[in-house]
């Protein structure tokens, strides 16, 4: 997993380079200009801050989540090397936000307005996923936020519990994909699926004529 952000009029020119979740026991060690970020019980890295990243990556021009190709990641595990480092950063270029088809839906055992779904998504993988939204329902064409997604508000997609189920993703309202003009309304954005192809890579450019 690799989750990278880069927002330079809010924190400098800093690329943030996340691997796992946030632990309760974590800690830090600078090398040069990079910061790891680890586990203190497991020594696992949670993530890496790369400080002056310009220099490194001098076409780096996208603000908030990027996606790097596999000659910047080679770029950055050179400079984790150099700096003492282990270079362990892989690529990631798969898409994190899909079309999903809820395939089953089922009423949670803890919860009166939980619901635990079977959405068919990309790559032929099914997720489970429970969602809270008034207007779900089996049959539906959804966007899939999957795990390792990053939410147009900076949260994080993580494996998680929902009154005791494991759930592998979210099922996103319109307001949540900051798609313009979204309803207030609490609900899912629900897709027509002659538009919308299960499987797909999610196009904001078309969600965002929905409401227009």
């Amino acid at each position: 997993m690799l989750i990278t952000s880069y927002n330079p009029a809010q924190m400098g020119d800093v690329l943030v380079a996340i691997t796992k979740p946030d632990v309760a026991t974590q800690a830090t060690e600078k090398k040069e200009k990079i910061v790891r970020i680890y586990d203190v019980s497991s020594n696992e890295t949670l993530g890496y801050n790369f400080f002056e990243v310009s220099e490194l990556l001098s076409d780096l021009t996208d603000q908030g989540q990027v996606f790097l190709t596999e000659k910047q990641v080679a770029i950055l595990n050179e400079a984790l090397s150099q700096a003492g480092f282990e270079a362990e950063l892989t690529v990631d270029m798969t898409p994190k936000f899909v079309v999903g088809h809820v395939a089953e839906l089922a009423e949670h055992p803890d919860s009166d307005h939980l619901h635990i779904a079977k959405v068919e998504v990309d790559n032929g993988e099914t997720l489970q996923i429970v969602c809270g939204a008034p207007n779900i329902e089996a049959g539906q064409n959804v966007v899939v936020a999957k795990v390792g997604a990053m939410m147009p508000n900076g949260a994080l997609i993580w494996p998680g519990k929902l009154r005791g189920v494991d759930s592998f993703g979210m099922l996103c309202a319109a307001r949540e994909l900051a798609l313009p003009n979204a309803p207030k309304a609490r609900g899912i954005l629900i897709l027509d699926p002659a538009e919308f192809k299960v499987g797909t890579a999610f196009d904001f450019a078309k969600g965002a004529r929905l409401f227009a």
